[in-house]
């Protein structure tokens, strides 16, 4: 295996050949991943290694299980959902007024204004030979009001709810500022931060370790108190006290230091000591759980792989090739796409190998470029969104923190990656809510950027001029009309069976006209292609260009009788019934002939002179060519040949897939995205995007509004496609089709009825009459009724005029089954 061959040619009609070079070479390597992908700075890989560069950071960062549609990145899962979360405003107002109505308690205890019936405990506990001016006396007594405060402490706190409010508030920010240190003092003094592993310490070592620290810190305590060390461990007291003192109160100060000083040595052994993992341990071992010990006794394979050491290439003894990735993933020479594409060969090598030593060899070479592109590119040379290319990720957007999104998906990044493209997407929106600049551009630009890492293969079709990607950064590019372009399209989808070329020929010319065609489909139609394609290409080795085509569809008699006679030359008898059948089906009312001639004439224009042309095969780009990680974009003349673009999008899906779910290879994910869909999809359509999930392939579609597809196949489109996207501004039946399809859920109702009380008594009834009139209200009291009701998701009403500017509602399944339920999406998050 050789790096300029992993993934083989990249001819366009799927021949081997010569792969074609970039359109400006490849691009230079980057000092760092692209913008797009954050870093995570001053972290650190290994103890006795550099720091980390930002691409290394990356690729260590988190990425735990989510849910479809989630961005995994350095996720983290919201706490559980509290039904009777207090607000933030009387949180702390109730805290405040907590912690005044304490303060004033205490105050009146303590001035006398409510008796000395508090001390009486006081007064019974201690011997009655305690004068009040003793020491012993105004010890306990200090005790006792510490013992006092604490417990109105503990009383208004639980009423003004202060453990939620520190939990809420000041422990994230006491967070923040602590990692904030933590960062200073790490990039001053890395190794004073390593992260102690004391779960990887054997049971028996532990426990003397936890000894010996109690047993260290009782005795620095010991010398302490009888004044082994001085009184040096005395000075924060002797600095903070007052000489003005009265005995009392330096009792009270001295006695409460000595306590901390005693925490905090018991704080320091416990850290040495790893209290925390011995009690961990013990409570396992009570529970009847297994102890995790994982230093001697647990094997080295237990320990998380660490992604920027290559650990699958050292498991397969490539120690070399592991060697040299790593290194220059460190010194930044390596950057997402070359991670993902050495990946991919990598799998490759593990299906066959004997090219472990041709790709060792490759990596040795060329380090972070081996196994390239064959367009030689490793980049974009543009990014406008952010992609994750280990789980093959791109984030669209930001979940709104909406009562109707979700809890777990509020303020959760939402991404698109292939397992849920496969299902194929539909997004539905009007002109200008960001359709093409939001949600098309980077699924194209992340299924680009697989492409290069030879996972992909991706075809984008749009109109000319519609800014989908810069050229550069597609393989082929398609624009027909165009005199400048290098390519063509191929009309037939690179076939050499005549039935087949006519089915996908006739979907895309007369695939709107079913419902007017004989026998309601475009089978007739097919069938009329055929009896032409088969014989013109028997005689002549090729399919007709488009005036052929046209002059026959007509029924030219030169043109039939030429064909006749070419085919009596070659001795193809048997294909001249087929012409005469032709000839007389073109005499029977009904014929789909001249509606298939009047098609193909939007085809054959001066503009369209150079294209569809089935001489130059070295010219012409083919779909079957999708078993290669290419990039094409298709550009369409939408402005001055509006009808032959439509046409021309019906064939090119229609070509996506019959070459899709024919492919023999099926190692890469195809996807076909079609920017404005209008007039594109018919029945036949729908079909095929049913068949794309198990063939490994999908499509992106997009659409102004639902009228744009024939009311009997709305329902159908949507059924089909596996993730659904409605933007904002969406019509009310539009949204109506979107609430259909979402379905309806479970969730409970706070009905509230007003209802007045009559009173009875004399006294009630003047006190009833007394507020009404201060009031000007009568005397209600308010019924409550909780029910449980079955309600849409989204109603059409709010898909229509709840979403705000810039947001759409996304749902999204995956091929192997998982789903999730629509989630307001803030496409600007």
């Amino acid at each position: 295996m050789a790096t300029e061959d992993t993934y083989g040619a990249s001819d366009t009609r799927g021949h081997a050949g010569p792969p074609r070079p970039g359109p400006h070479g490849a691009p230079p390597m980057p000092a760092r991943p692209p913008a797009p992908v954050p870093a995570v700075p001053g972290s650190r890989g290994r103890p006795d290694g550099p720091r980390d560069s930002p691409f290394v950071a990356w690729l260590r960062a988190p990425r735990p299980a989510v849910q479809p549609g989630v961005w995994a990145h350095e996720h983290r899962p919201r706490p559980p959902e509290e039904p009777g979360r207090v607000p933030g405003r009387q949180l702390i107002s109730g805290a405040l007024i907590a912690f005044l109505c304490g303060w004033l308690f205490w105050s009146l205890l303590w001035n006398g204004y409510l008796g000395p019936y508090w001390t009486w405990p006081l007064r019974a506990v201690i011997p009655e030979s305690w004068d009040a001016n003793t020491k012993e006396w105004y010890e306990a007594s200090y005790v006792y009001y510490a013992l006092v405060f604490g417990a109105l402490a503990a009383l208004f706190g639980r009423i003004g709810r202060w453990p939620e409010l520190g939990r809420r508030y000041l422990a994230p920010a006491g967070r923040r500022a602590a990692a904030l240190v933590r960062r200073g003092l790490g990039r001053r003094f890395p190794a004073l931060l390593e992260p102690p592993r004391p779960e990887r310490i054997p049971d028996g070592t532990l426990r003397v370790r936890a000894g010996l620290a109690f047993a260290a810190a009782a005795l620095l305590w010991t010398l302490c108190w009888n004044g082994a060390l001085g009184t040096g461990w005395l000075w924060p007291l002797e600095q903070f006290g007052e000489p003005s003192w009265t005995i009392a109160e330096w009792s009270y100060a001295a006695y409460t230091y000595y306590v901390l000083f005693t925490g905090a040595l018991l704080l320091l052994a416990s850290r040495a000591g790893h209290w925390s993992e011995l009690r961990r341990r013990r409570n396992l071992a009570r529970e009847g759980g297994p102890v995790r010990e994982t230093a001697a006794a647990a094997p080295p394979a237990a320990a998380p792989r660490d992604p920027a050491e290559w650990a699958a290439l050292r498991a397969a003894g490539a120690h070399d090739a592991a060697d040299r990735l790593a290194a220059d993933a460190q010194a930044g020479r390596m950057n997402d796409v070359d991670h993902a594409r050495i990946e991919r060969a990598w799998e490759s090598v593990r299906a066959r190998p004997d090219r472990l030593a041709a790709f060792t060899d490759t990596v040795l070479r060329h380090g972070a470029a081996a196994c390239a592109h064959p367009s030689g590119a490793r980049d974009l040379p543009v990014r406008a969104a952010r992609h994750d290319l280990v789980t093959r990720q791109v984030r669209i957007g930001t979940a709104a923190e909406d009562e109707r999104n979700p809890y777990e998906h509020r303020g959760a990044g939402c991404a698109l990656e292939p397992a849920l493209l496969g299902t194929s997407l539909l997004a539905v929106g009007p002109s200008g809510c960001g359709k093409t600049s939001r949600l098309v551009r980077p699924v194209l630009e992340s299924l680009c950027l697989q492409a290069l890492a030879g996972r992909a293969a991706v075809v984008a079709v749009g109109a000319a001029g519609a800014g989908l990607a810069p050229d550069e950064a597609f393989d082929v590019v398609v624009g027909i009309g165009r005199p400048d372009s290098a390519y063509d399209l191929d009309l037939y989808g690179g076939t050499d069976d005549p039935d087949e070329a006519a089915a996908i020929l006739a979907e895309g010319l007369v695939g709107d006209l079913t419902a007017a065609l004989p026998g309601g489909d475009s089978r007739r139609a097919a069938t009329t292609l055929a009896q032409l394609l088969g014989p013109y290409r028997a005689a002549h080795g090729r399919f007709p260009s488009v005036p052929e085509l046209r002059e026959l569809l007509d029924g030219s008699s030169a043109a039939l009788a030429a064909l006749r006679a070419a085919l009596a030359e070659g001795g193809h008898d048997a294909l001249v019934r087929e012409i005469d059948a032709r000839e007389r089906q073109a005499l029977r009312p009904g014929d789909a002939g001249p509606v298939l001639a009047d098609r193909l004439a939007l085809l054959d224009r001066p503009a369209f002179a150079r294209f569809f042309s089935t001489t130059d095969p070295g010219r012409t780009f083919s779909l079957r060519a999708l078993e290669h990680p290419l990039r094409v974009r298709i550009d369409l003349p939408e402005r001055g040949h509006a009808e032959a673009s439509r046409l021309l999008a019906r064939l090119v899906l229609a070509q996506f897939t019959e070459c899709a779910a024919g492919r023999a290879d099926r190692s890469l994910f195809a996807c076909l995205v079609l920017d404005d869909a209008t007039h594109t999809v018919t029945a036949e359509a729908v079909r095929g995007l049913g068949r794309l999930r198990s063939a490994n392939a999908g499509a992106v579609l997009t659409l102004r509004t639902l009228d744009d597809v024939p009311e009997a196949l709305r329902s159908t489109l949507l059924g089909s496609v596996g993730c659904r996207m409605a933007f904002s501004g969406v019509t009310t039946w539009d949204g109506a089709r979107f609430a259909e399809v979402w379905g309806k859920e479970w969730v409970q109702t706070r009905d509230v009825t007003d209802r007045q009380v009559i009173a009875h008594e004399p006294l009630t009834r003047a006190l009833h009459v007394l507020r009404h009139v201060v009031t000007g209200r009568a005397v209600t009291a308010q019924s409550v009724t909780v029910r449980t009701v079955e309600r849409e998701r989204w109603s059409a009403s709010e898909l229509a005029h709840k979403v705000p500017a810039g947001h759409a509602v996304l749902s999204v399944s995956s091929v192997r089954g998982g789903s999730a339920p629509p989630v307001l999406v803030d496409l600007e998050g």
